[in-house]
């Protein structure tokens, strides 16, 4: 048996949307289940998203330190960052955050893995990526505002991230599923394995 997520689609005898706000929306679903029930499903209709997990030469990952508010906590995140306009390319995006959020360049990138955050209340899809051979971008820093403008910046470790994660210390979702999927490529068929950064992705498709 293989085991692998595939495309299915349910019917939906009636939908709404009861908000919107700037960047995502909630829609509400009629439904219907196997045995014929019609049952309500509410959920964030979210862009998308993409991440950066970037690694220097030293071992050390890029991360920074964030207020996020509905949780409460200044969270360690790698950098990431919302695909504002539909199909945007990812790989573009990513090089975006990745400069603006840490004024940073890489010319080795590749896919780490590809998640849905959290697919029983939201459909938002995110690509993480692996970015090597790391360099300071050139031109002037990107103005940052809002929480950003708190934003810290720090290279750590990969086996202290690896530490805080199981220790229950690192809780954004992005860094943790990036680092423990680092180390697992690591221990089975290596970094050069993984797939090209231009790899098809069909839960948010892009142009090339």
């Amino acid at each position: 048996m293989t085991i692998r997520d595939t495309p299915e689609q349910w019917e939906v005898r009636a939908t709404s949307t009861p908000f919107r706000g700037a960047k995502t929306s909630v829609r509400t679903d009629e439904v219907v289940m196997p045995d014929g029930s019609v049952a309500g499903r509410d959920y964030q209709v979210h862009p998308g998203s993409v991440a950066v997990l970037a690694l220097d030469e030293e071992d050390r990952v890029l991360v920074i330190r964030q207020y996020r508010h509905p949780v409460r906590q200044k969270l360690w995140e790698i950098p990431a960052g919302l695909l504002d306009v539909p199909g945007e390319n990812p790989l573009h995006a990513a090089r975006r955050e990745l400069y603006e959020e840490a004024h940073v360049e890489a010319a080795d990138w590749r896919v780490l893995t590809d998640v849905y955050t959290t697919p029983g209340g939201c459909d938002e899809a995110v690509r993480i990526f692996l970015a090597r051979n790391l360099s300071e971008a050139a031109g002037e820093r990107f103005a940052v505002e809002d929480e950003e403008a708190d934003m810290e910046l720090a290279r750590v470790p990969v086996a202290e991230l690896v530490r805080g994660v199981l220790a229950g210390e690192l809780h954004n979702n992005c860094l943790v599923v990036g680092v423990l999927s680092l180390v697992a490529a690591r221990q089975g068929d290596g970094l050069e394995a993984l797939r090209p950064a231009g790899a098809p992705w069909p839960a948010r498709p892009f142009a090339s």
